[in-house]
């Protein structure tokens, strides 16, 4: 096998990449990575982000997914990556949670990733990469309030293994990022009111590499796991957390 060069190994030029909840947080610092290494890049959001090729997507729902996939088709004509990366982090503990906040983060968190996997892999004829944005919370509890978004990630992580064994035949290969606490829009609205410079403060001392984890952090790993650098890999986890699981 001829030994490739590391432009090569992380060139994504003539590769069409979704992005699901790819308008900000993670997944705009995922999309911002692809679109530099040159991929055609799908935006799968909620919320329009100007300047790229969007789908509004609910990614619990069945319909909205067949769409994007069809419209990403229609568009650029195959797909190879898919990063299943929309999700919502409520925090409500276990006793006082009724039906619907659980059911509704398990749409989100975990349905939405059974449904972005089986239509990404349906076509993607050349083979491609699927990475699933799981959390450190797949492995270990970071908090109590959260039974319901631990419950979803760890079945991420099942379901991220198990599939990565069905579509390997295909040459679909199928990852995990297990990200730590990141400095997104998504964590400052459910720190609304807080002193966030306090809550970033209190958060590194935690973390051995002494800092809050950013955006890019997540979406350099995504950039390994979508290019040829990770092509011996899959139904693998990968866990940037600065360190808070060693302690």
């Amino acid at each position: 096998m001829v030994q490739k060069t590391i432009a090569q190994l992380f060139d994504l030029t003539r590769k069409t990449a979704i992005v699901t909840g790819g308008a900000m947080g993670i997944g705009y610092g995922i999309v911002k990575r692809f679109e530099e290494a040159g991929a055609n890049v799908v935006v799968a959001d909620l919320v329009e982000k100007a300047g790229y090729f969007f789908v509004k997507t609910d990614v619990s729902a069945e319909a909205d997914v067949q769409n994007l996939i069809n419209k990403t088709i229609e568009k650029f004509g195959s797909l190879d990556i898919m990063v299943n990366n929309a999700g919502i982090f409520p925090s409500r503990p276990a006793l006082d949670m009724d039906l619907e906040f659980w059911e509704k983060t398990m749409a989100v968190n975990l349905r939405g990733v059974f449904l972005g996997c089986r239509e990404a892999a349906k076509v993607m004829k050349r083979g491609g990469s699927i990475i699933n944005i799981g959390s450190i919370d797949s492995i270990h509890p970071s908090m109590t309030g959260l039974a319901a978004y631990d419950a979803s990630k760890h079945g991420v992580w099942g379901f991220t293994k198990n599939f990565a064994l069905e579509v390997a035949p295909k040459n679909i290969r199928v990852n995990m990022i297990a990200p730590g606490g990141v400095n997104t829009e998504g964590v400052a609205n459910m720190m609304k009111g807080a002193d966030m410079k306090q809550v970033i403060k209190e958060f590194a001392a935690r973390v051995p590499l002494g800092r809050f984890g950013e955006p890019d952090d997540i979406a350099t790993v995504a950039l390994f796991l979508a290019g040829e650098a990770s092509s011996y890999m899959t139904g693998s986890m990968i866990v940037v957390d600065g360190g808070v699981l060693l302690k």
